[in-house]
């Protein structure tokens, strides 16, 4: 008879959100599987848990260091997995031991406990039924392109994860994407000392003009009908339009006649706001002469799911210690 594999949710930010559960399933294990081993250890020594062996299994861990985890399940020995912060194997790299575990008759169970993804719900007002978290948006290209115009098009909330080096273009993506109108909320470092929330269209984020830090979960509200009726190539049009020399005012004008003869009602207010987005992005270079993002923008950090130089996994995101958070990133209250 094998052991048992216990998926454990970690505190994302705040220590006090632990669960009972959590602290007893880690006291009665010999083996915890953790992303980030330095991290792990601390959070164990903050609640006097010793003498349990922590072994490393991240995004990159090879196919032995999976296979040594299984022989140590077959062994007749108990383990937890655990990440950083929040529910491994969302957005996480514990998926493929949950796969391998079940595939060989070994009993899976989870410990549930805190999530970024449903605490950003919770927070943003935006949700009162289902939602789709996409993780974090490829870094550029046709799968981005394709990402964005799905987040356009949802009909429910979608939530996904960033990097504050990459937020403010993520803001302007979606903006060009879904319209200035389009509401989104920001929710930064949640359930720690300097938890932030917000909530406002996605014209007035971009023009915010600060330091984006720590960990931030977006939730963008779904489409409109004024914005389903869109054509999906609008700020082509609309810098082919600008490129002629017409002003933002006569450029929304005439937008509003060529979709109004094909049967499409747009606001002339949100035109205009299109407008003027679509040209401050060509100004910027965010997008092209054919109205696409630009692949060859900044795009940050090297690899969203790699670890920084302190190891701390992509979900826990510039976690940082410019508050003075303690060695787990979270606050001791």
């Amino acid at each position: 008879m094998s052991g048992r594999l216990y998926v454990v949710g970690t505190p994302i930010g705040n220590l006090g959100d632990i669960t009972q559960r959590a602290l007893e399933t880690l006291r009665s294990v010999g083996h915890v599987f953790a992303e980030d081993t330095r991290r792990t250890r601390a959070l164990l020594t903050h609640f006097g848990i010793e003498g349990k062996k922590v072994l490393s299994l991240h995004a990159h861990s090879s196919e032995r260091v999976l296979e040594v985890a299984i022989e140590v399940l077959e062994a007749e020995l108990d383990a937890a997995i655990v990440s950083d912060a929040g529910m491994p194997t969302v957005s996480d790299p514990g998926t493929e031991l949950v796969r391998r575990a079940r595939a060989r008759g070994i009993r899976v169970e989870v410990i549930p406990g805190p999530s970024a993804v449903t605490a950003a719900v919770a927070l943003s007002g935006l949700v009162s039924g289902p939602f789709s978290f996409l993780g974090f948006l490829p870094r550029k290209g046709g799968p981005r392109r394709e990402q964005l115009s799905s987040i356009a098009s949802a009909t429910v909330p979608t939530v996904i994860f960033e990097s504050p080096k990459r937020l403010g273009q993520t803001l302007r993506d979606l903006a060009l994407s879904c319209g200035p109108n389009r509401r989104v909320a920001v929710c930064r470092e949640l359930t720690k000392q300097f938890e932030e929330t917000l909530v406002a269209p996605l014209g007035e984020l971009c023009e915010l003009d600060r330091d984006w830090r720590g960990e931030i979960t977006l939730v963008v509200e779904p489409t409109a009908e004024h914005e389903q009726a869109l054509e999906p190539d609008l700020d082509q049009r609309i810098l082919q339009l600008l490129a002629t020399g017409s002003s933002a005012r006569d450029v929304a004008s005439e937008l509003s006649v060529e979709l109004g003869r094909s049967g499409q009602r747009v606001r002339k207010k949100d035109l205009y706001a299109r407008v003027l987005l679509a040209r401050a992005h060509a100004d910027a270079g965010v997008v092209d002469a054919d109205g696409d993002l630009n692949d060859d923008a900044d795009d940050g950090d090297a690899d969203d799911r790699a670890s920084d130089a302190s190891g701390l996994r992509a979900d826990d995101r510039d976690r940082g210690d410019e508050h003075g958070e303690d060695d787990t990133g979270a606050r001791d209250d």
